[in-house]
C-alpha cells in the first residue's frame, strides 16, 4: 500500500517517542515525506508559505525520526521522534500547551505528562543559584544531605502509612511530598532527573530481567 497524496498534502502527527506526548501537527507533501525518510529527520510543507521546511533548520530544534506509522486510509501519518528542544515556535515543548476549560475558554499551561516534573526541578535548581528568603527548599540545601535524607525517609514512611490506611487522598498528598524531597535530594547530589529517566528507559527497553532467584520478567 502506498501513501495517498492524491489531495497533495497529508497530516503528520508528531509524538515524543519517550513520553508519548503529542508535540505538533503539520502537513507533508510527497517531497517532504521522501526527505523525512532520507534524512531521518522531519520535513514538512508550509501551507502559509507554500514551501518545504526542515523542522529545526533555523532554531536547531530538530526531530530525529524513530518510527513512522500510517492510518487505515494511508492518508495520515503518526511520527514518533526524539526531539532536540521545543516543538512549538513559541518555545513551548509541545504545540498543545493550552486546554479548553469548563466554560469553553482557552486555559494556558503545558498539559503534557512531564511538564510539572520539569517545572519543579527547574525551580529547585534555581534555588541553588538564586536563594529565596524563607524558602523551604533553601532551608534544606543549607542544612545539607543529612537533613534532606532524614526528610526523605520521613516522607517515605508517610507514603507507606497512607497506603496502609487505604486513603487515596492521603496517598496522593504524601507521594507529592516524597517526590518533592526526591528531587531536592537529586539536586543536592548533582544528579539530573534526565539521568534517572534514561536509566528507566534503559530498563524498559530490556526484554527481560533475571536476577538471583527472581523469575524472568518482561520489561521489568
Amino acid at each position: 500500500m502506498k501513501l495517498d497524496f492524491s489531495k497533495g498534502l497529508i497530516p503528520a502527527i508528531v509524538v515524543d517517542d519517550k513520553t508519548g506526548d503529542v508535540l505538533m501537527l503539520a502537513y507533508m507533501n510527497e517531497e517532504a515525506y521522501e526527505k523525512t525518510l532520507e534524512t531521518k529527520e522531519t520535513w514538512f510543507y508550509s501551507r502559509s508559505r507554500e514551501t518545504l521546511w526542515h523542522k529545526g533548520e533555523t532554531s536547531g530544534n530538530t526531530q530525529k525520526v524513530k518510527s513512522i506509522q500510517v492510518d487505515c486510509d494511508a492518508d495520515t501519518l503518526l511520527i514518533r521522534v526524539d526531539p532536540e528542544g521545543p516543538a512549538c515556535h513559541t518555545g513551548e515543548r509541545t504545540c498543545f500547551y493550552r486546554a479548553i476549560g469548563g466554560n469553553g475558554e482557552v486555559v494556558e499551561g503545558d498539559f503534557s505528562s512531564r511538564r510539572i516534573f520539569d517545572v519543579l526541578t527547574e525551580e529547585i535548581e534555581s534555588r541553588k543559584t538564586e536563594p529565596v528568603e524563607n524558602s523551604y527548599t533553601n532551608y534544606l540545601f543549607d542544612k545539607g544531605i543529612d537533613k534532606i535524607a532524614k526528610k526523605f525517609i520521613e516522607e517515605a514512611g508517610e507514603v507507606i502509612i497512607a497506603a496502609k490506611n487505604n486513603s487515596k487522598e492521603e496517598l496522593v498528598y504524601e507521594t507529592a511530598d516524597l517526590l518533592f524531597h526526591t528531587f531536592v535530594l537529586l539536586s543536592n547530589q548533582n544528579v539530573k532527573l534526565s539521568e534517572v529517566e534514561a536509566e528507566l528507559w534503559k530498563r524498559s527497553a530490556k526484554k527481560g530481567n533475571s536476577k538471583g532467584d527472581r523469575k524472568k520478567i518482561e520489561k521489568w
